[in-house]
């Protein structure tokens, strides 16, 4: 109706991958990490994200910097769990490990990827427990397909009170 106030989540829960795609391709801290979401598919289950090598996030030994490879993994799997589970969740990332396999040199690319059944197992542990903390991980590789990093992603996860 006009004029009623909608919730932040249930906003969120409208907005189209395309949107999604342009806001995080302006977000600052990405930009400064010359991170680029490449695809958002239409169904929020799988997401891509480049990052070129530029002399901003370039190391000491010419390759690329620990937090730039880190941090073009690092809002995903939230964003994605926040869209598939609704309002009626909170989601936080909670923490997150990264294990440097190879220098990582020149295009990166990373993809999450969300299967449904994934999401039906985490909300139905959610509605069950008290909280849930469900790990994801994704590879950050090179351009020849190379694995230059192993991140592991902590969620957090809690059906919110007075929700049926």
């Amino acid at each position: 109706m006009p004029g009623e106030s909608r919730k932040p989540a249930e906003i969120k829960k409208q907005m189209s991958a395309k949107r999604l795609r342009k806001l995080l391709n302006i977000f600052p801290p990405f930009v400064g990490a010359a991170v680029h979401v490449k695809r958002v598919s239409d169904d929020f289950r799988t997401i891509e994200v480049e990052m070129p090598m530029r002399f901003w996030n370039k190391n000491l030994v010419g390759t690329h910097f620990g937090g730039s490879l880190y941090s073009m993994t690092d809002p995903f799997y939230m964003i994605m769990l926040i869209h598939h589970l609704g309002p009626g969740y909170i989601v936080w990332d909670k923490s997150a490990t990264i294990r440097f396999k190879s220098p990582g040199i020149g295009l990166m690319r990373a993809t999450f990827h969300m299967p449904a059944e994934r999401v039906d197992e985490i909300r139905a542990q959610a509605d069950r427990e008290e909280k849930v903390e469900p790990v994801f991980q994704v590879m950050v590789k090179d351009s020849k397909g190379n694995v230059v990093a192993e991140v592991d992603k902590l969620l957090w996860v809690r059906k919110r009170k007075g929700r049926g």
